[in-house]
């Protein structure tokens, strides 16, 4: 049954839940720069989202025509002192550990210009959807500087080091096809059909297991950084606490059954 999405307000973000799936759109035209309030508003409607048990799963989107993302307004950096820059980091990097330590799927729905802080959002996401004409990068170069989001670490990551110093060392714009080949993204959408392609593929990981998809993102995105044999230590406690949890019991009787599993989801 089809739910009316549940909007909640803030001055720079568009928060919205549609059946269980939350999104969670940049809204600053007409580009989507980034402020300090702007950063602080994007980390408390994430852990809102979070914490609303109707949210099942996040999506991080731009309600901008154009623009995902433009990176951070320097004129915000133009007044900032040494140590604010630092403050600015470590805001940054709470925003990255949120993201990353968070118990449900993130996807990210990313269309037009898509370069600096909310596309570095975006690199802590679990699938990264991109519109076929999206463009891609990190110019933080270009004014002395680096990307501040866990980026450096996150990019090595995901694209290996090699690749990941070239792209911040350039500076410049990549194509959709580029970020895919390089797995910025996992999936290029036609872009009238991005939305509904990351809200249905949003519906079908809000159908199952939540404890299921908290380990995986767990074990994967935490467990990843870790030595194998750590890794593995991490990988056999969340499969001794699924194995005790409602779930699995309920996934095992369900399967047998040949029925819909009815999974356990905490109000």
């Amino acid at each position: 049954m089809s739910q009316t999405p549940v909007s909640r307000t803030y001055s720079h973000i568009r928060a919205t839940v549609d059946r269980h799936v939350a999104w969670i759109e940049f809204d600053r035209p007409p580009v989507n720069a980034f402020t300090r309030p702007m950063v602080d508003e994007t980390y408390d409607a994430i852990s809102s989202a979070l914490a609303d048990p109707d949210a099942r799963v996040l999506v991080l989107a731009s309600a901008v025509e154009g623009y995902f993302s433009a990176g951070a307004d320097l004129h915000t950096f133009k007044a900032l002192t040494p140590e604010g820059v630092r403050d600015w980091a470590r805001r940054c990097h709470e925003l990255a550990r949120l993201l990353r330590g968070a118990a449900k799927p993130l996807l990210a729905a990313i269309h037009g210009t898509a370069v600096g802080g909310g596309l570095e959002m975006t690199l802590h996401c679990d699938v990264r959807f991109a519109a076929t004409d999206a463009r891609f990068g990190q110019p933080e170069i270009r004014i002395g500087f680096i990307p501040p989001i866990a980026t450096t670490q996150a990019l090595a990551r995901l694209i290996g080091r090699p690749r990941a110093i070239r792209y911040l060392y350039d500076g410049g714009l990549v194509t959709a096809q580029q970020a895919l080949d390089w797995d910025l993204v996992s999936e290029l959408v036609e872009p009238s059909l991005l939305r509904p392609r990351v809200q249905a593929y949003g519906e079908e990981l809000a159908a199952k297991s939540p404890a299921a998809l908290a380990a995986i993102r767990r074990t994967v995105t935490l467990g990843g950084g870790m030595s194998f044999e750590e890794g593995m230590a991490y990988e056999l406690e969340a499969v001794a606490e699924l194995g005790a949890g409602p779930d699995f019991a309920e996934g095992v009787d369900a399967f047998l059954a040949k029925r819909r599993p009815q999974w356990h989801r905490p109000s």
